[in-house]
């Protein structure tokens, strides 16, 4: 297989956007961190760490041939799948905003749901690939990719974690969607899963607060519309040019840990409607390029490969922008190489890498 240069545009965008994420941490999270630990600069440590790890990782990740990936496929979703069941016990997993989806190790928390992201990609890149001509057959092709998505997709909501279990079914359906699968059976698979979000909906409580929150978030300003309402009083005043930077005022203890999930709000607010325009276009690019790296493939695991790293980052980015705004529920996604948060920082770097490797072939 020919070998070409990586697709640099790509890399320095990452470095770009990843860049930007540290100084809009550092304002979304100096004032807090003071308050709580002396410290303003905490947050922005930490995160910087995981950047430069996650720079020596997209590196060598970008120089490593990405076929060894399929023939260690099954290995690697054995690990994830021992993973996310090792976290659910007490004593091992440790408890977040109300999740046991976390390891922690010092003061650093490792998410394995995040990572079981790529080992899911990865194996159904190789079950396409290998099974093209069985994927317009419905039980030979579809049905056994899609029973492996389903025990991953029970596993990560037993923590539970609603918003990585979305963004991975729904990058898993695109992927399945490009192999050529007939539109009939996704409006089937569509009815069947907003029943399922229903019902998943009607068990828990404090996802119904989080759907009347969002279509009326003063009918509990101090409780589920909480989030919501700070955010949109973060993005209203933003205009043009913005407030300028560090001049949030949303981050004075008004929005919760603005620096992870609603990070889009303090950019807004700050840089107003140039800021908005700088991050979509950030995200627009890189998926673009990753996009044209996989339509250029001649591989069919690699462009399959390609396809589903980049929709996973574009789906969790487009989930988080929504969310912040106001159009769909909380839904507790990152954004991905903006929001504070390492393990979501390595896994997008990670994805990035594989596609950059992806691009020399």
């Amino acid at each position: 297989m020919k070998q070409n240069k990586m697709d640099k545009v790509l890399f320095f965008l990452v470095l770009l956007i990843g860049i930007f994420g540290i100084v809009m941490i550092y304002s979304a999270s100096s004032i807090w961190a003071e308050y709580k630990f002396h410290d303003a600069f905490k947050f922005i440590k930490a995160q910087g760490i995981f950047f430069l790890v996650g720079i020596v990782l997209m590196n060598f990740l970008s120089k490593l041939d990405y076929h060894l990936y399929e023939k260690k496929s099954n290995l690697i979703l054995g690990i994830c799948f021992i993973l996310l069941t090792l976290v659910l016990i007490p004593g091992i997993g440790t408890v977040r905003n109300g999740s046991r989806s976390w390891f922690g190790l010092g003061g650093f928390g490792i998410q394995p749901s995040e990572f079981a992201k790529i080992g899911l990609i990865i194996y159904t890149a190789k079950y396409l690939s290998r099974n093209q001509k069985n994927m317009r057959d419905i039980k030979k092709g579809v049905l056994p990719i899609l029973f492996v998505i389903g025990v991953f997709f029970f596993l990560i909501m037993l923590e539970p974690d609603f918003g990585t279990a979305m963004v991975i079914v729904l990058t898993l359906v695109c992927m399945i969607f490009v192999s050529g699968v007939k539109i009939s059976f996704f409006v089937k698979i569509g009815v069947m899963g907003l029943l399922g979000i229903v019902g998943l909906i009607i068990i828990a409580p404090y996802r119904m607060a989080r759907i009347v929150s969002f279509l009326n978030p003063w009918t509990d300003p101090l409780g589920s519309g909480f989030q919501i309402i700070q955010s949109l009083y973060a993005i209203g005043p933003g205009g043009l040019l913005g407030q300028g930077f560090l001049n949030s005022h949303q981050k004075h203890f008004y929005l919760p840990e603005p620096q992870t999930d609603f990070i889009f709000s303090i950019i807004s607010e700050e840089f107003g409607f140039l800021g908005v325009l700088i991050v979509v276009s950030f995200f627009f690019l890189i998926f673009y390029r990753s996009l044209r790296i996989s339509m250029n493939h001649n591989d069919s695991f690699g462009k399959y490969l390609s396809f589903g790293l980049s929709f996973g980052i574009i789906i969790q980015a487009v989930l988080n922008l929504c969310v912040v705004i106001g159009l769909i529920p909380v839904t507790g996604v990152t954004l991905p190489f903006l929001s504070y948060g390492g393990s979501s920082l390595l896994v997008s770097m990670a994805s990035i890498g594989i596609i950059l490797n992806v691009s020399r072939k």
